[in-house]
């Protein structure tokens, strides 16, 4: 006679096994179980005195019988590596990493029901792609072997997405994924979940006031409230948000106007202000000001904070802010200091996106691997006419990684991109074989 626990994905029950009443060789084959086998049970419902629903067994099948032990209950599986390398045993020894991956789901669902009341439609735009663009990243790529031509997997959807804007859609959005050929670590993989969307005749600041709304119509349909814990950090997401232009927030935290100096100026006053910055590689007054604004800015914002306006250098597809020079019509939502959206009033003018497609051609001989190739469709395409525009696209495994309060997206993406494995390791595959062969021997 004994007691044990069985588990589906939802819950567990306790079952009570005995002897007499199974007889002696089903009993003896429950007696050989292992932790994980999938078994299957029947028999009656009783209360224990303990107060416990349990199952009563009267018979019982063998459905599945693992050959790989599990960690034990007690020890789990705790090695991080093996964690993201055996998502499939995680998940089953680890049952508050399998809440992770369903609150995930719900957040993705959440976003989808509210951008679908708010008029969007949801569109898909290529993977493969002949000319890469719309973000600052370097791409993967890949040859087609029937056109003869280099392909690229997407670094992002934004050029396409517009062209259906101007194809007479007016609000459309995608959930996608992105590559980008980059570093990995604990706020990047190669490979990752995306949201554009873009709105015909609106500006960034109504894309601002949506994004808002929606960030916290999901955190509340998601938590019932309002106010959650991120890290160390409880962030109040009912309070207006924060907009801060980027140079205000910089002369904020060093004093200086950076919007007054040149661009030589503003690389000696990085000297000046002793800043841990490599100007050698800063190319132009827009990325010397990002490289400030990253160092001097960027960890202090906690509580959601749109920062606005930034420099034209380091913003290709953003349109010229109406009243500031040099700037544009850019944010970026901050949220316990990571990157959660990036956003513009969208470029419209065909001339103007040359001439910006013309300065990153410098800057890819510059060197800059980040930087736009020329995409002469796209420019065809504005010159049809694209109307007023706003775009948005954010991350949705950095909001998932906030919003389960996690510390890294490895731990909210099943099977997130890893190192080759340690040589050593034998394959399963391998031993399988030679138990195979033995047994025909």
């Amino acid at each position: 006679t004994f007691f044990a626990d069985l588990r589906d994905s939802s819950e567990r029950i306790q079952i009570y096994v005995r002897k007499d009443a199974l007889g002696d060789d089903l009993f003896d084959l429950f007696n050989s179980t292992d932790l994980g086998d999938i078994i299957g049970c029947e028999g009656t419902l009783f209360i224990t005195k303990m107060g416990e629903k349990t199952i009563r067994v009267s018979n019982f099948t063998m459905l599945t019988k693992t050959l790989h032990p599990l960690p034990d209950k007690h020890a789990g599986l705790t090695d991080i590596e093996q964690r993201y390398r055996k998502r499939y045993a995680d998940l089953i020894v680890n049952p508050d990493v399998r809440k992770v991956f369903i609150m995930r789901t719900k957040i993705i669902q959440a976003i989808r029901n509210y951008l679908n009341a708010q008029g969007f439609l949801e569109v898909e735009t290529p993977i493969l792609q002949p000319m890469y663009g719309g973000a600052l990243a370097r791409p993967f790529v890949t040859h087609h072997n029937t056109l003869d031509i280099p392909m690229y997997l997407r670094i992002a959807d934004e050029l396409y997405l517009k062209r259906l804007i101007v194809g007479g859609y007016e609000k459309v959005w995608e959930l996608c994924k992105d590559f980008r050929n980059e570093g990995m670590d604990r706020l990047h993989n190669p490979e990752f979940t995306m949201i554009e969307l873009y709105w015909a005749f609106a500006d960034y600041k109504d894309i601002g006031n949506m994004f808002e709304d929606m960030i916290r119509t999901v955190v509340y349909e998601v938590h019932g409230k309002y106010k959650i814990q991120v890290g160390e950090h409880e962030i109040d997401f009912e309070k207006p948000f924060t907009w801060l232009p980027m140079l205000d927030s910089i002369k904020e935290k060093t004093g200086v106007d950076f919007n007054e100096l040149s661009y030589d100026d503003a690389k000696a006053k990085v000297k000046e202000l002793k800043l841990d910055i490599d100007t050698d590689k800063l190319i132009n007054w827009g990325k010397v000001v990002e490289a400030i604004w990253e160092v001097t800015v960027e960890p202090t914002l906690i509580q959601p904070t749109f920062i606005c306006d930034f420099p034209i250098e380091i913003s290709p597809f953003a349109k010229k802010h109406r009243s500031k020079k040099g700037l544009t019509e850019r944010f970026e939502l901050f949220i316990a200091t990571n990157e959660t959206g990036n956003a513009f009033s969208e470029l419209n003018d065909p001339v103007d996106q040359l001439e910006r497609f013309i300065q990153q051609g410098k800057a890819i001989e510059a060197g800059d691997e980040e930087a736009q190739p020329l995409d002469d469709d796209f420019i065809t395409a504005l010159t049809y006419g694209m109307p007023p525009t706003g775009g948005l696209g954010f991350g949705v495994d950095r909001l998932v990684m906030m919003l389960t309060n996690q510390t890294t997206l490895r731990d909210i993406i099943f099977f997130p991109q890893m190192k080759e494995a340690k040589e050593g390791t034998v394959p399963v595959s391998k031993i399988l074989t030679q138990i195979l062969d033995e047994e025909e021997r």
